[in-house]
């Protein structure tokens, strides 16, 4: 049997046709979006990209504070990878771990309280930037639920030998290990269905890639989709007259 969920809005009961779908329709989405905006958000002090940088936490508690403060944390984060001593083989799969984490909660934070702003973002892109793009975040997803839990770092992440012959390049150096299908037969079936496609998404998009170039990549579009939210709330403010 198919899983159903109900819609966040209306509560009619649907089949959710991707994996982080909360509505039945687009009308009930948008209409979602707009009445929680107005409600709980439009008075509440807004965590614009200008307050980022300087880690202001006005408005904390409220989704714009949840993705500042995500938004800081993959930064500080992905730039670790490159100080890390890559001699240090613990220290530098647990950043690479951390890493995984903090991308995929800001991508989650944004899906969940911007969906717009994120599906204008992907739609800017030529067709095989968004595949790749998309398929990133599907595999970092299958990296997130299964390493530490169903498999150690050491099964996703591969060090890569210097180029001099004296001990291991750079961590942005490093490559995503090809991986076995996974065993997924105490999912229920979507979320196997779910697992195996993110499975699929990681052996084309991460698989023999650099750990430098999938989080550049994620860290890249992640910043630009952020950017969108924030000028979303602003238009939506601006046009209201408040």
């Amino acid at each position: 049997m198919a899983e159903s969920r109900q819609c966040a809005r209306c509560g009619t009961t649907f089949e959710p046709k991707r994996e982080h779908a909360r509505f039945c329709s687009a009308r009930c989405r948008v209409a979602w979006n707009r009445e929680n905006w107005n409600r709980e958000n439009r008075r509440q002090p807004r965590w614009g990209t200008e307050n980022w940088a300087q880690g202001n936490a006005a408005g904390q508690g409220s989704p714009e504070s949840a993705l500042g403060w995500a938004i800081i944390a993959m930064r500080d984060v992905t730039e670790r990878l490159g100080r890390v001593r890559a001699s240090d083989h613990p220290q530098a799969f647990a950043v690479i771990g951390e890493a995984v984490w903090w991308v995929t909660i800001v991508d989650a934070t944004l899906v969940r309280y911007h969906p717009e702003a994120y599906e204008q973002t992907l739609a800017g892109m030529q067709g095989p930037r968004r595949r790749l793009t998309e398929g990133t975040f599907a595999g970092l997803r299958f990296v997130r639920n299964r390493m530490g839990y169903y498999a150690d770092h050491s099964d996703f992440i591969r060090p890569k030998p210097s180029d001099e012959g004296r001990g291991d390049a750079p961590i942005a150096e490093w490559t995503w290990k090809p991986l076995p299908v996974p065993e997924v037969e105490t999912l229920p079936p979507r979320g196997q269905e779910w697992e195996l496609s993110r499975y699929r998404d990681y052996q084309d998009r991460l698989a023999d890639q650099t750990i430098g170039e999938t989080f550049d990549l994620a860290a890249a579009f992640l910043t630009v989709a952020a950017s969108a939210a924030g000028a979303v709330a602003d238009d939506e403010v601006t046009a209201s007259g408040h």
